[in-house]
């Protein structure tokens, strides 16, 4: 399963980062990276959730970060 890292910078300065293809995993950050960081941490526990509660099987992960 492939998921994809996106962030943009919001209208206030904070950076908002999300992967689209996990409903609700998305986080702020005062720098992209922090967003980034923030957001991939989550995906990471929403994918290890679903494991632990047999909502998902084990598959191959890749988290792709698109160039600025």
């Amino acid at each position: 399963m492939n998921f994809t890292l996106e962030h943009e910078r919001e209208e206030d300065g904070r950076w908002l980062a999300e992967v689209p293809e996990l409903p609700g995993v998305l986080a702020y950050g005062e720098t992209a990276a922090e967003a980034m960081v923030k957001a991939e941490a989550l995906a990471l526990r929403v994918l290890a959730e679903r494991l632990e509660h047999n909502e998902a099987g084990p598959q191959a992960i890749s988290i792709l970060i698109p160039a600025a």
